[in-house]
């Protein structure tokens, strides 16, 4: 999504493993960015200068936040439950800039809507373990392509794990030559 936009950048996953988190309850906007800071935390930036991203994305049921499916059992029941409803995807991030402390977090939502998924589909995606290690088990594009019935209302890139209508215009702002008018 960042080279879609034109933005360099160098990738540095974060020497953690969130998929063993348990689900949680609370607020997602304060989860989501808070596990976005905590990975930036991790990472070095490239550069005297360079700035960090993270991203943490969460689906949410209305009442937990629901992360990564810990096998296919756990991965057919999230799918079940979004089946003929809607959900929330919540993505946070965090832009750090640890040589001078500047920083921006912030959260996005988006909300999914599943049809009803035949059950033949669903089987043949769980096969295909497509869902290991996708938050709420499904990677939203793929599921598109595939032919899934999905809806969104709101920034699809929030689903996909980066609300680019809200990064890129700070990102371009940071791009942008010392002494820029804008």
């Amino acid at each position: 999504m960042l080279r879609d936009a034109g933005i360099d950048h160098v990738i540095a996953p974060p020497p953690i493993d969130d998929a063993a988190l348990p689900e949680r309850l609370g607020d997602p906007a304060g989860f989501t960015m808070a596990m976005a800071l905590f990975k930036a935390a991790q990472i070095q930036p490239v550069g005297e200068d360079g700035w960090v991203l993270a991203a943490d994305t969460m689906a949410h049921d209305g009442k937990a936040l629901i992360g990564k499916p810990r096998d296919r059992v756990h991965a057919r029941q999230m799918l079940t439950q979004w089946r003929g409803g809607a959900h929330d995807v919540w993505t946070g991030v965090a832009l750090v800039q640890p040589s001078t402390g500047r920083r921006w977090i912030f959260a996005d939502r988006a909300r999914v809507t599943l049809g009803n998924l035949a059950d033949h589909a669903l089987d043949a995606y769980l096969d295909s373990d497509a869902w290991k290690g996708k938050a709420g088990a499904y990677n939203y594009v793929d599921r598109l392509d595939a032919g899934w019935p999905l809806a969104c209302d709101g920034d699809p890139c929030t689903v996909m794990g980066l609300p680019m209508r809200r990064l890129t215009p700070i990102l371009l702002r940071l791009a942008a030559p010392r002494g820029s008018p804008c």
